[in-house]
């Protein structure tokens, strides 16, 4: 469980410079979100990105896979060491992130 958090700590770090980057934890792992829209997480298997013009453009080696059983494919992160290459990824995947659902008003 103590590498996720690192791993979590890390990428906070590695793209601390674009602001507004938070990740809340989930089943073990973790959600990342840029600007209020979720652009990927932790999984089992290790950091993804959801599959947008400009992952796939920063990470043409990037295989998709699903990151759980029974989820949409997403692509793991091959330039999480590369942190100007991460930012650049994150800020432009941005536009293409479905906004965030507004809570419904009781």
């Amino acid at each position: 469980m103590g590498k996720n958090k690192e791993l979590a700590a890390y990428i906070m770090d590695q793209l601390s410079e674009l602001g507004d980057i938070r990740n809340t934890p989930m089943m073990g792992g973790y959600i990342f979100y840029y600007r209020e829209r979720i652009f990927g997480g932790i999984y089992g298997s290790g950091f993804m990105v959801k599959i947008t013009q400009a992952s796939k453009k920063h990470m043409p080696d990037s295989v998709p896979e699903p990151p759980y059983e029974g989820a949409k494919p997403m692509l793991p992160v091959t330039i999480l060491e590369d942190r100007d290459a991460l930012q650049a990824m994150v800020e432009e995947m941005y536009p293409e992130l479905p906004e965030k659902k507004p809570k419904k008003k009781k």
